[in-house]
């Protein structure tokens, strides 16, 4: 049986729906609204912002100025009315009472009657009170004065700060104690450098805090019941990043100042040399200068300028290092146009303790470049053959192992760190290069042994002997492992030259390195891994095993 809805309830819920709709084309409408006043203005507030480098001193109100508190007991305090002074005598006139200082600016003395001491300083006050004293007692009286307390008092704290409003304090306080209880000096729109102190409607005192947070100087304000303190709108800022201490924008003082004001309240790093300049003027557009400091200085900044420091000198000497078998100081600096054989000519070897025919250099950028190079080859290992497809189960199998392979040997090799050494060493002869900042150069010591590494049964360094070749030593490390590929044997010697074994002559200090042999039945694969394993062994000296994978 069918139940049909009363009539009187499908116009209810028909307005309830259209009044939904109406809702969200409002929303939207709004949105709308919202993007079409968006002026550049506002993007470019909301780009200032979005590089989040905070204005010079927003930090200035983290340190707690609320919770120090002064008692205005220093010498140099004025006495107001309201003020508490304990009065001592003692001789021909005993006294000792806690006196305050009326409406009319006087304390009473009983016997002696009123005594004027408003606007005095603290440190006058015995005087002027034993003064008063004196001529209606003569003779034989002492006088002590103390000022015990003073009256309390409420300031007015408005303009930009975060919360405007009237705080509680003493009159020796200092403004920013009543700028922190305020919340600081609000940091979007406030002005760290127009801050004013009035009292009746006039200036008593004017602040710039950028004076107090490199200079440490403060206006000296004895604060009353109802002063105000008035902080003004940001001014014209001007953005400074690079090598300076820490990136900040700055508040210029008027529309319009010069770079050497400005950098009055920067510090810049040492060896700062060059700047970047740019802004917007009108009429001209947008502009972008790079200029030497002392031309920089002399440029005028408005808002919105920004500048950038650099360190863009080149120093007229670099910095070398020398490694192994010589005599005297290992670190030399020597001109930017320096070689090779003029340094090498300065230091002092032992013929025969020194293989100054193997000199070689290592060199940070040729590391890189090795670097780069193997992480190339072994991003390219990855792609070609990580991605295979498979067409039936058992090939699927064998991608999987394959899989299982290229990823160990990946994880491994990116561990191996080339040694970025540069070959100066040929045929005996020394090639005069020009030398680099940071170059490390090796002069071997003369060896008397012969290394193999790699896949042999027994990795050993052996004695050399003139008449043996590189399979005598391979036999006397135990011989080629089951993994050892007999057709990938290379020589590395000491000047850092790594060559194929066959053919050569065994030289004292040379080490042996027997590849591992692939064993996949990708012939693709397997010619990419031996390609990876030879540049590892140029690079590093080092034989990476790659049989824990398995047989494929």
């Amino acid at each position: 049986m069918m139940h049909t809805k009363p009539a009187a309830m499908l116009p209810l819920r028909l307005a309830l729906l259209c009044l939904v709709l109406l809702l969200f084309s409002q929303a939207l409408w709004g949105q709308g609204i919202s993007a079409r006043v968006d002026t550049p203005d506002d993007r470019d507030d909301a780009a200032e912002e979005a590089v989040n480098i905070p204005p010079f001193g927003a930090n200035l109100f983290s340190g707690g100025f609320r919770t120090l508190r002064t008692t205005g007991l220093n010498q140099s305090y004025q006495i107001m009315p309201g003020d508490q002074i304990t009065v001592r005598a003692w001789g021909a006139l005993e006294l000792d009472e806690v006196l305050s200082v009326d409406l009319a600016g006087n304390i009473f003395i009983p016997q002696v009657g009123p005594v004027f001491v408003q606007g005095l300083n603290a440190g006058n006050l015995n005087q002027q009170v034993e003064q008063a004293i004196g001529e209606v007692f003569i003779d034989n009286v002492s006088v002590y004065t103390n000022l015990d307390g003073v009256q309390p008092i409420a300031v007015f704290v408005t303009g930009f700060v975060r919360q405007p409003g009237r705080y509680a304090g003493s009159p020796s306080d200092s403004p920013l104690n009543f700028l922190d209880q305020a919340g600081g000096i609000d940091p979007a729109s406030g002005s760290f450098r127009r801050i004013q102190v009035q009292r009746q409607g006039q200036e008593i005192a004017s602040i710039d805090l950028y004076r107090f947070l490199l200079q440490g100087e403060m206006p000296q304000v004895q604060f009353q019941d109802g002063d105000t303190v008035v902080v003004g709108r940001r001014g014209a800022m001007v953005t400074v990043t690079g090598e300076v201490a820490a990136p900040h924008r700055y508040e210029l003082i008027s529309a319009e100042s010069t770079v050497e004001a400005l950098l009055q309240w920067v510090s810049l790093n040492p060896g700062v040399s060059h700047g970047l300049f740019s802004g917007t003027r009108n009429p001209g557009g947008a502009f972008e200068d790079y200029l030497t400091l002392a031309d920089l200085r002399r440029q005028r900044v408005r808002a919105g300028d920004e500048l950038m420091f650099a360190r863009d000198q080149r120093d007229p000497v670099i910095l070398v290092e020398v490694e192994g078998r010589f005599f005297g100081p290992s670190r030399f600096t020597v001109p930017r146009d320096a070689h090779l054989m003029e340094l090498l000519d300065s230091i002092a070897v032992d013929p025969a303790l020194a293989d100054v025919g193997s000199v070689s250099i290592k060199r940070q950028r040729v590391a890189e470049r090795q670097r780069a190079s193997l992480e190339d080859s072994l991003r390219r290992l990855e792609t070609t053959f990580l991605g295979a497809s498979s067409s039936t189960v058992a090939e699927a199998e064998i991608r999987a192992k394959e899989a299982e392979l290229i990823q160990n040997f990946v994880t491994r090799a990116r561990q191996i760190e080339p040694n970025g050494r540069l070959i100066v060493a040929e045929g005996g002869e020394i090639r005069d290069v020009l030398l680099q900042d940071g170059d490390i150069i090796t002069i071997p010591e003369r060896s008397d042994s012969v290394f193999v590494t790699g896949e042999v049964l027994v990795p050993q360094a052996m004695v050399y002997r003139p008449n043996q070749r590189v399979k005598d030593y391979i036999d006397r490390a135990g011989g080629l492992s089951r993994h050892a590929d007999r057709n990938s044997i290379l020589l590395a010697r000491q000047s850092g030259e790594v060559v194929p074994a066959e053919n050569q002559t065994l030289k004292p200090g040379d080490e042996i390195l027997v590849l591992p042999k692939v064993s996949v039945k990708n012939l693709e694969l397997a010619k990419t891994l031996t390609q990876i394993l030879y540049q590892m062994a140029i690079a590093a000296r080092v034989v990476l095993d790659i049989s824990a994978a398995g047989q494929l």
